[in-house]
């Protein structure tokens, strides 16, 4: 995939026919304009037949013509603002020259799933361009005065044609766009009613806007209100984060699991506020996909772990190809892990799991407890964290130390995450309660977190590093000297959980 492109930046306006352009020269840093080049453009736009993408604000199209000729994929980023990602014509060595190509299509799965991508719209364009100048004749912007021509392709295909100015920032700042359309205003030139050509297009059959949710957390409204909001949240991240694991970019699978760990985690704190057969499919099918995200996520941890260790270690003391060996495994296991990883998140498994979650959402089955006022349900539920934690930790104190406590205190990890996430659902009711109780088990968890990798860098010394060495007949003394470093590591980090839970607030 060819992925220039970048961030857009640009405004639209609404022109007839007959309006002439504005003194552009009047811009701030514009020195001169240069001579408008014309361009015949066609445009193919690709969505789902019931538009998911447009619902969305994201745009694909196939466009020749011009000197961008190619697919563009645009992802809303914010305010005025997208993210522009190319493919060449042709495709990409993945399908037919005329279909969307896969490296695209991978990324707005998340969106319209397993759903085909249709062409929805086909717009022709003569487009004159106006280069902005600045001093340096560094281009700042550009003015497209473009008549169009538009198809929709769909549910009552109707044509229509009109002309719009749009200005985009090239190499100019940003506030050039706001005198631009100062400029424009003088002379009676408004901002553009539509989002977007597409949108123009569509008419009537762009998808509505949802309604600004009103079921927002207070103390008096339904805890309900409190579980939708942190389920949102957490949905939102994993739309997010879904294209960024897909392209492997860093820190996404970190990202996304720990969305996917969240919703699991709040479901069961508030279970009793839903249809319990519809908790216990979705914890079932969360389940599923935080394991194939921990895959991924894990051996991340531990090669970064391995890597440290051996850093650190006078060279003198690296005995053998340990190095290598080390090295070559968790890139073997790394690899098998992101393609595992990638076929999940292309699976109808991975959809309905989306799909059940949106539902979810939009239509909560809630119980008669959802109906009652969050000030007394959701610190009920935190409370009721709080004790489970307790005897978690209760149960690892008795446990004798070894492999036995080493799951003990993993328990009590789990334990003490899933009160800092109902605490944190709970931070709109009581934002100084939720952050004191947060704070402390995100504490536990950190301590007990690096007390379980040390537990797995372990095994991998051990079993995957030392054994295998001693079999090859090499020497295994550094593996057997890392192994007691991360020992050590281990009972370091267990001491200072004992400390801070006796000290606890």
């Amino acid at each position: 995939m060819d992925a220039n492109g970048g961030i857009e930046i640009e405004r639209k306006f609404d022109v007839d026919e007959l309006t002439p352009l504005p003194r552009l020269n009047d811009l701030p840093g514009v020195q001169a304009i240069a001579q408008p080049v014309t361009f015949d453009l066609e445009a193919v736009y690709f969505d789902t037949i019931d538009l998911v993408l447009s619902a969305a604000h994201i745009t694909l199209r196939r466009r020749t013509g011009g000197d961008d000729a190619g697919w563009h994929l645009k992802l809303p980023e914010a305010a005025g603002r997208r993210r522009e990602i190319h493919a060449p014509l042709g495709g990409d060595g993945q399908g037919e020259a005329d279909a969307v190509p896969e490296s695209l299509a991978q990324l707005v799965r998340v969106y319209v799933r397993d759903a085909p991508l249709v062409p929805v719209a086909r717009l022709r364009t003569t487009r004159d361009v106006h280069a902005l100048i600045g001093a340096g004749g560094e281009t700042l912007a550009v003015l497209c005065d473009d008549r169009v021509r538009a198809d929709r392709l769909i549910d009552q295909p109707a044509s229509a044609a009109w002309r719009e100015w749009e200005i985009e920032l090239v190499d100019g700042p940003e506030d050039m766009l706001d005198a631009g359309q100062a400029v424009l205003a003088a002379a009676g030139i408004l901002v553009s009613r539509h989002a977007s050509k597409l949108a123009r297009t569509l008419g009537d059959r762009l998808p509505a806007e949802p309604p600004q949710d009103e079921r927002r957390p207070t103390p008096t409204g339904p805890a309900g209100n409190v579980l939708v909001a942190s389920l949102g949240e957490q949905i939102d991240v994993i739309r997010a984060q879904d294209p960024q694991v897909r392209q492997h970019a860093t820190g996404s699978v970190h990202a996304m699991r720990v969305a996917v760990r969240r919703l699991r985690s709040v479901l069961a704190t508030y279970r009793s506020l839903v249809d319990p057969t519809v908790v216990q499919h979705l914890r079932s099918e969360l389940g599923w996909l935080a394991a194939v995200l921990g895959g991924s996520r894990d051996e991340e941890v531990l090669q970064r772990r391995l890597t440290g260790l051996l850093d650190r270690e006078p060279p003198v003391l690296l005995l053998g190809p340990i190095r290598a060996r080390l090295e070559t495994r968790s890139e073997t296991d790394a690899d098998t892990a992101g393609h595992t990883l990638v076929t999940a998140l292309n699976t109808h498994r991975y959809f309905r799991l989306l799909d059940a979650l949106d539902a979810l959402v939009a239509t909560p089955p809630f119980t008669a407890t959802a109906d009652q006022d969050a000030r007394v349900v959701a610190p009920a539920l935190v409370a009721k964290e709080w004790k489970r934690l307790r005897r978690a930790v209760h149960r690892a104190a008795e446990t004798v130390p070894g492999p036995e406590r080493d799951l003990a205190l993993h328990e009590v990890r789990k334990r003490a995450k899933r009160l800092r996430y109902a605490a944190e659902t709970a931070h709109p009711l009581n934002p100084k309660r939720a952050a004191r109780v947060s704070g402390f088990a995100q504490k536990l968890q950190t301590m007990l977190g690096d007390q379980h990798d040390s537990v797995i860098a372990r095994e991998r010394l051990l079993r995957r590093g030392g054994v295998d060495a001693y079999l090859r007949g090499e020497n295994t003394f550094s593996y057997g000297r890392l192994h007691a470093q991360e020992q050590q590591k281990a009972a370091d980090a267990e001491a200072l959980f004992w400390k801070a839970w006796t000290n606890r607030p």
